[in-house]
């Protein structure tokens, strides 16, 4: 049983490489590699590597060269199969803008002329489309590229050591080298910040999860009514709380609610209609379990 739990998770995790491998691919092809800018880290570097060659060797071959390497060591030093899964990503990644190519797909600047227009443009959709592709990986797999290779290595090598640098210095190091690349202009300088910020940004709204809430903390002397309304009229489930009022030295209850954002208002109605009721609430990235109430 246990075997075919692990050869179960194993195809998901292929799958998900798979995925992740596609839509950065995608976004590579048809809005990052025409377009006059780089993406940060290791890829980065065999982007801009591409441009100086002019093309003389393609920037899938670059691709493999720059980053596989490191994933080999991964496997070899830090962990097999995490090695093994980046290898997969990084190979459908490289490659899926070859099949593009073969089945005669144009990438957007081809399709677009709109001077430094265009070029912003494909930045932006460059960072929404490949930071969700880099959020699968760092979901699936805590990682999402060469330079998390780089950083685990050196953990290994020196585990006192921070290393939370190493990604600003590759992107740093990108953002740097594209000024003098790309012609000394400005515009692809900003297109490189702008894409990594919005991956970034998109990498965060991943991480932080689908199933997002808002987690209240009603302090009441009512707890039964106002825990009824809310599981009557909100549908979510309510934890009790005993408390004591420090202010009042007086015993309260607090109620503990998680709702969606929709249902905020509702929230605030609910509370308003007991004047010895207060409330908090935080929001929450992930939500577990059993979120909603069955009625």
């Amino acid at each position: 049983m246990k075997k075919q739990i692990d050869v179960k998770k194993f195809i998901f995790d292929v799958l998900y490489a798979v995925i992740a491998g596609v839509i950065v691919g995608t976004a590579y092809f048809f809005f990052q590699n025409s377009n006059g800018f780089a993406p940060g880290g290791v890829g980065g570097l065999a982007t801009i590597t591409h441009h100086l060659i002019e093309d003389r060797v393609s920037w899938s071959v670059l691709m493999i060269a720059f980053n596989l390497p490191i994933f080999v060591l991964v496997s070899a030093i830090v962990d097999k199969k995490l090695g093994f899964m980046l290898s997969i990503y990084m190979v459908v990644q490289s490659f899926i803008p070859k099949l593009y190519e073969a089945l005669g797909a144009k990438a957007y600047c081809l399709l677009n002329n709109q001077g430094d227009f265009n070029i912003v443009f494909a930045c932006i959709a460059t960072g929404v489309i490949s930071g969700f592709g880099f959020s699968i990986m760092l979901r699936r797999f805590g990682a999402s590229g060469g330079t998390y290779g780089i950083s685990a290595l050196i953990k290994k090598a020196r585990p006192e050591m921070n290393i939370a640098y190493v990604s600003f210095i590759m992107d740093a190091s990108v953002v740097f080298i594209a000024f003098f690349v790309y012609g000394m202009k400005i515009t692809p300088v900003i297109c490189t910040l702008l894409n990594l910020f919005i991956a970034n940004v998109i990498v965060d709204r991943g991480l932080g999860g689908i199933k997002e809430g808002y987690r209240f903390e009603i302090v009441t002397s009512r707890p039964d009514e106002v825990a009824r309304d809310l599981m009557d009229r909100l549908h979510r489930g309510v934890t009790e709380i005993k408390v004591h009022g420090m202010y009042s030295d007086t015993d309260k209850f607090m109620l503990v609610c998680i709702v969606n954002k929709r249902q905020i208002g509702e929230m605030m109605k609910i509370i308003k209609k007991y004047p010895d009721t207060f409330a908090s609430f935080e929001k929450v990235n992930e939500v577990f379990g059993n979120f909603s109430r069955k009625v």
